[in-house]
């Protein structure tokens, strides 16, 4: 299953707050939770709680306390209640709630890690303090309207479409116990067939914690041509594209509105080819458009990836 917040599973609409409600099924890796709502004017604060049951008196133990805060400093603070005690505060001042503004928050579980973004843009991680199989209830409190609480359940971080590029699959039991089939990288592979209009490319990964950045090319193997140089640099949070045609570089593309990878986080890049133009997506966001400078796109045959990431899975169709 691609990473898409529009197959949605239980999704309760226009719940009351404060909500509190069980989680259907367990929180595997991969599984989405996405809130969508807006932040009324007299908002002081509003929080997510991912809870350990529900229980009131003692207070249940929170996993995940997801708290913007609209007084003095807007931020986001985060934190885990265990035992009726608060640990350390994470505090994220990059506040992508506005008063009087709708949002959707998309909260991913990682086998490490719960990873959050907010109308598409990636915001903060939080390393799991309590393990997610013991989270079964969803606490949403303070000053909020919600419209609607959906689910995707995945098993794994694996796509059932398309066939995999020469590289091991990521089962269940691997995500949970070894981490993650690593790579190794540089990755090289040949496209099951070669490109053309309505073909696609789709590469899971996670980005490094002390990434400068990384390249995705698609390549004619036969002259070497790299028909697309796709090039996040996170050092200068640049997203940069080009073309090495007859053995020179072209004008690179930097224009983006919103630069979407993030140290340490998880991302399915969406690579699809148009008749005119390639066009690239990230975590279910639409990024960027590159129009074809390479003209003859049956030759383009061959995928090549390099630099600051782990790389999870390669697939086409």
């Amino acid at each position: 299953m691609m990473l898409s917040l529009n197959n949605l599973q239980n999704v309760i609409y226009n719940p009351v707050i404060p909500y509190v409600g069980t989680i259907p099924e367990q929180l595997e890796p991969g599984t989405l939770i996405v809130i969508r709502g807006h932040v009324p004017s007299d908002a002081d604060r509003f929080q997510v709680d991912f809870q350990c049951g529900s229980s009131v008196k003692p207070r249940a133990d929170v996993a995940f306390h997801f708290n913007p805060r609209f007084k003095r400093s807007n931020c986001i603070v985060c934190n885990t209640l265990q035992n009726e005690k608060w640990g350390w505060e994470e505090i994220t001042y990059d506040m992508p709630f506005k008063k009087e503004k709708s949002f959707e928050i998309v909260t991913m579980v990682l086998k490490d890690k719960f990873q959050v973004a907010v109308n598409g843009k990636h915001i903060l991680l939080y390393s799991h303090k309590i393990s997610p199989e013991k989270i079964d209830t969803l606490g949403i409190y303070g000053k909020v309207s919600i419209h609607s609480v959906g689910f995707s359940f995945s098993s794994d971080l694996q796509g059932t479409q398309g066939s995999s590029l020469e590289l091991t699959a990521i089962h269940k039991e691997n995500v949970q116990k070894s981490g993650t089939s690593q790579s190794t990288l540089p990755f090289t592979a040949r496209l099951n067939s070669s490109m053309g209009p309505g073909r696609t490319v789709v590469i899971k990964g996670e980005v490094n914690t002390n990434a400068k950045g990384f390249h995705v090319d698609l390549v004619a193997g036969k002259s070497k041509d790299i028909a697309l140089h796709l090039n996040p640099r996170l050092n200068v949070k640049a997203f940069v594209r080009n073309s090495f045609l007859q053995d020179s570089w072209g004008e690179e593309e930097k224009n983006i509105t919103c630069f979407p990878f993030s140290p340490g986080m998880y991302f399915e890049m969406i690579i699809y080819c148009d008749v005119k133009e390639f066009k690239v997506a990230v975590n279910g966001v639409h990024s960027l458009e590159y129009k074809h400078r390479f003209k003859w796109l049956s030759h383009i045959d061959t995928l090549e990836i390099d630099g600051d990431i782990n790389l999870l899975e390669v697939r086409s169709w």
